[in-house]
């Protein structure tokens, strides 16, 4: 059977490369740029600011990263990413040079290629996360270990305990790759020599030095990393859902590459099992990496270990997929012609590199929030990387005009807010109220110890301070704001509702408030409290048809400070004032108000003539407005006009 990638000499396929590797640089460094810094990013540069061993949630290497970048342009995205862009475009190369220890030059040339058929890695360096110095730093480190296997050069021994420790100072995840290493000592006859040698034991010495930050960080801390990271993180309870696993890798990698990628694994194994120590190394890397989360899955944090953990364990095996592809097209070759095993061939690159453009432009097209939305409509794209900019211009706009003649203290109610507002320069300190997201992302620890917590508010300094208080509406529940103003106003003499900030028709909110005279544990509390609206829509059911003139109606309520009008809007646009001041002691008594002053009077009721709109769908939601002049956009919901 003639060779299915004959067609293709070496060159040429160092060219469809290259093309194709600057295609994906080129998205790769236009997203870069115009991407805002999403939660995790912008909390690895914040750790950037405080140069540390360790934190709470990872060791140095990732913010130290994201801190050298930020240095070559303070506060530009781009350049907290450049180093990871670096990194992550350089992997083609990585598995390359890889698979040159174990396969002939062109195998590894199309081994490195075909890294940019699995969109997770193509994607690596778009994004300033730990993943990109992971897979690096393991990818070097297994190449390094497998040469020195090979001629036993000091060079290499020493550079495998140095990329490992590295590795280990990147992320408790690295851990692997010396676990595997370990079985593959131990399982495979040919590799058992190196336990006698002293070289490998310096090695092993240079490496263990990575563990130092982690080892530091836990002691000093009562193990709070690692609890969080093998404990809280994870439910530690069955959970049905984790038996997708493998059909949720398939679609991130692509359904073929991915039946490509395990027909090469088990390629491997006859290799290991017939003593070829090159491909036991590289199964023992990659089924360690891909059994540990298959195994785990249905018993831990289901949304990470189901994404992008187990990509580590995919590169390894690509050094051997050119060999299985000709090993494929000569069992095909018996049904199918040349041409139709070729073209079968390119189907699978090509929709694995169509996965990697699509993963990019997919995260990027949240820069295109506006335009999009046209096409789309509100609430289809995520805006975590969008937006942050247009804040950062209007909170600064807002302080320059409520502040004129002393800088508030900036707090927030979750710490990637807190961290835009240091990134974007507004303020040397800004705290935070956050006790949900911070303690599942495992940083509330971390912002605890640089007293960026409620604690960091008794400052004495303090004392007195007015306060701005920035709550992002589009991300926390009615239920959590309300506590969150409670705490708020225990902290200030008074706190006032302010202005509010509408981004992408409404998908991305926020809310100001004003306080004065912060005083924390002084017993006194700002009156009245600011709470949020609360309201609910009996009438019309979302997706309802509707004709004639129809009744909308309901109930709203805002405890301590109480609601001032309720209008109707349609697509956005209001087309009538709801009467509101109905009894309804039954929603008092089942909501359990007590301070709002228009209780029981808390119902409302209009009617809409609906054929002022022409037929089809349309989108209903009230406008509400408080004595306080404060305003909440409520009960979204589309209904379908008939007459």
């Amino acid at each position: 059977m003639p060779d299915v990638l004959r067609t293709s000499s070496e060159a040429r396929i160092i060219r469809i490369a290259a093309l194709a590797l600057l295609l994906v640089l080129a998205l790769k460094l236009h997203f870069a740029a115009v991407l805002d810094l999403y939660s995790d990013e912008i909390f690895y540069w914040l750790e950037s600011t405080r140069p540390a061993l360790a934190y709470s949630d990872l060791p140095f290497v990732t913010a130290l990263l994201a801190g050298f970048g930020d240095s070559l342009a303070p506060g530009n995205p781009l350049a907290v990413r450049f180093f990871f862009l670096l990194m992550g475009s350089c992997v083609p190369l990585l598995v390359f040079w890889l698979a040159s220890a174990a396969v002939d030059r062109r195998q590894a040339i199309e081994a490195g290629a075909l890294s940019l058929c699995l969109p997770l890695a193509g994607f690596l360096g778009l994004l300033a996360v730990p993943d990109v110095p992971l897979i690096f730093f393991g990818l070097l480190a297994t190449a390094c270990f497998m040469r020195a296997l090979q001629n036993n050069a000091w060079h290499y021994w020493v550079a495998t305990g140095v990329f490992v420790a590295l590795g280990l100072s990147t992320h408790y995840r690295f851990l692997l790759y010396p676990a595997a290493v370990f079985f593959f000592l131990l399982g495979f006859p040919g590799a058992r020599a190196c336990w006698k040698n002293p070289r490998f034991w310096i090695a092993v010495i240079i490496a263990a030095g990575g563990l130092t930050p982690v080892v530091w960080f836990n002691l000093s801390q009562q193990l709070a990393s690692a609890t969080f990271y093998l404990v809280d993180r994870h439910p530690w309870q069955f959970q049905s859902m984790g038996l997708l696993h493998l059909f949720k890798q398939a679609g991130l990698v692509t359904p073929p590459m991915y039946g490509l990628l395990l027909f090469t694994l088990w390629i491997m194994w006859r290799k290991a099992s017939s003593g070829d120590t090159n491909a036991a190394l590289l199964f023992s890397l990659s089924i360690t990496n891909l059994a540990v989360y298959l195994v785990l899955a249905p018993w831990t944090d289901a949304t990470s270990t189901s994404i992008h953990w187990p990509l580590s364990g995919y590169f390894p095996i690509l050094v051997y997929a050119p060999q299985a592809i000709r090993q494929l097209a000569r069992k095909l070759g018996a049904w199918l012609s040349d041409r139709q095993i070729g073209i079968i061939a390119a189907a699978v690159f090509s929709i694995g590199f169509l996965g990697t453009i699509i993963a990019i432009t997919g995260v990027g097209s949240q820069a295109y929030q506006t335009q999009l939305q046209k096409v789309l409509g509100a609430g289809v794209l995520s805006n975590k990387m969008a937006g942050w900019k247009e804040f950062a211009s209007a909170t600064e706009q807002l302080v320059l005009n409520e502040f004129p003649d002393q800088q508030p203290v900036l707090l927030t109610d979750n710490y990637y807010t807190a961290a835009q507002l240091q990134f974007a320069g507004l303020a040397e300190h800004v705290y935070t109220l956050d006790t949900d997201k911070a303690v599942r992302d495992g940083r509330m620890h971390q912002l605890r110890l640089w007293g960026m917590d409620q604690t960091g508010l008794f400052d004495d300094a303090l004392t007195g301070s007015p306060l701005l208080l920035i709550t992002e509406d589009s991300t926390i529940e009615v239920e959590d704001k309300h506590a969150l103003l409670l705490t708020a106003c225990e902290l200030v003499t008074t706190l006032q509702a302010s202005e509010q900030l509408y981004l992408f028709a409404g998908d991305k909110q926020f809310s100001y408030y004003r306080g004065d005279g912060l005083n924390p544990g002084s017993g006194s509390r700002a009156a009245p409290c600011p709470l949020p609206m609360r309201a609910w829509i009996d009438q019309p059911a979302a997706d309802a048809e509707l004709s004639g003139s129809i009744q909308v109606s309901g109930w709203a309520y805002n405890e301590e400070v109480g609601v001032k009008s309720i209008e109707l809007l349609i697509d956005g646009e209001v087309v009538t004032r709801m009467n509101y001041g109905i009894p309804r002691p039954d929603v008092a008594d089942v909501m359990k108000v007590t301070s709002d002053p228009n209780s029981p009077m808390l119902g409302y009721t209009g009617l809409w003539d609906t054929t002022s709109a022409q037929n089809g769908w349309h989108q209903l939601e009230l406008l509400l407005r408080n004595s306080q002049g404060h305003t909440l956009h409520y009960g979204k919901r589309r209904v379908l006009i008939n007459n």
